[in-house]
């Protein structure tokens, strides 16, 4: 179950409740968010509710059968907004695209890719600072420094950041740069960065992982919430079956599934989902259709001379006119 507290709530009355939810045999767990305070509590025994519900210090009490709870739509059935500033808003009827380079590469890269995102429309720039490569000695990044570049880049044009994060020691040197911490599929299991994650107060962006199954995904986001952050984003990146004729096999499926089954926004990333560059528009618009609140797509002015992965990059020209097609089919969307 999920006990939301009343926001002034004292701390002997808070107490009061924790002890009358282990008389249920109920393991309670006090969660303290951005938004919100809670105690979420474990267990089997069926209890009628208002015991619970007419306590003083509650504001209201749900019942939600998942493991995950906080992220579960159980409790909540309107959809999350998370609210970037400047009026860039992600969810809730709020579509987002996400554009940028693999790997932040350099000031020029960084201001080319910055003057036709603003020429799209496009308000949120994508790109590796930190980038895990299958291969060590292929291209790593630009380290913080890069990240520096570029966020004076963006601030000035009115750009907001999504870049990954790799490890808990990189959270702080990033955080006064950064819009949104990605977690990268080959992390998202990796508990101790969710649970410092779950201590800052900035958007994350979790990625479904490799092989990871859309429940370890609702769990990731669980201990970044449970952690006590509420700005929670998740992404469908594709994943890995035994299908050899893509990169990944984008999983469809996953966003209306995710969808019915969390309130946060779910992102669609078509690049790593099929990883070649002809077929990234219609994955694209596909995952619109299914429901997604938001794209993240590669891009790059000359994709055969990116330092990785260029082969599902998009250049400007056909950047440009993926963004018409998804303007146009979210309106066709609407129509439903």
């Amino acid at each position: 179950m999920i006990i939301q507290l009343e926001q002034n709530i004292t701390d002997s009355v808070k107490e009061s409740i924790i002890e009358q939810v282990k008389s249920l045999n109920y393991k309670p767990t006090e969660v303290v968010t951005q938004i919100g305070k809670y105690i979420i509590g474990i267990g089997k025994d069926e209890f009628d509710i208002r015991q619970i519900g007419s306590l003083e210090g509650i504001n209201d009490i749900h019942i939600v059968s998942d493991s995950y709870q906080l992220v579960s739509k159980k409790w909540k059935v309107s959809d999350t907004q998370i609210d970037l500033g400047d009026g860039v808003t992600i969810g809730a009827d709020s579509f987002a695209m996400m554009a940028g380079p693999c790997s932040i590469e350099g000031e020029e890269n960084i201001y080319k890719t910055i003057a036709h995102l603003k020429e799209n429309g496009i308000n949120i720039m994508r790109g590796g600072v930190y980038k895990p490569r299958s291969s060590p000695y292929s291209f790593r990044g630009m380290g913080i420094e890069g990240l520096k570049i570029w966020y004076k880049a963006a601030r000035e044009n009115g750009i907001k950041i999504v870049t990954e994060v790799m490890q808990v020691s990189q959270i702080e040197e990033m955080y006064d740069y950064v819009d949104i911490f990605q977690v990268g599929a080959r992390n998202t299991q990796n508990f101790n960065l969710l649970d410092e994650l779950g201590k800052v107060d900035k958007a994350v962006m979790i990625k479904r992982g490799i092989s990871g199954t859309i429940d370890e995904l609702l769990h990731s986001a669980e201990y970044v919430f449970s952690g006590g952050n509420e700005r929670l984003l998740l992404c469908e990146r594709g994943i890995r079956t035994y299908e050899k004729a893509s990169r990944n096999t984008f999983d469809i499926n996953a966003i209306p599934i995710l969808k019915d089954k969390t309130h946060l926004p779910v992102i669609s990333d078509p690049s790593h989902g099929i990883g070649i560059r002809d077929h990234v528009d219609p994955v694209a618009l596909a995952s619109i259709i299914a429901g997604a609140d938001g794209v993240i797509f590669e891009i790059h002015d000359k994709p055969e001379e990116a330092y990785s992965d260029g082969q599902q990059t998009l250049d400007f020209d056909e950047s440009a006119k993926l963004v018409k097609k998804i303007r146009s089919v979210l309106q066709l969307r609407e129509s439903f």
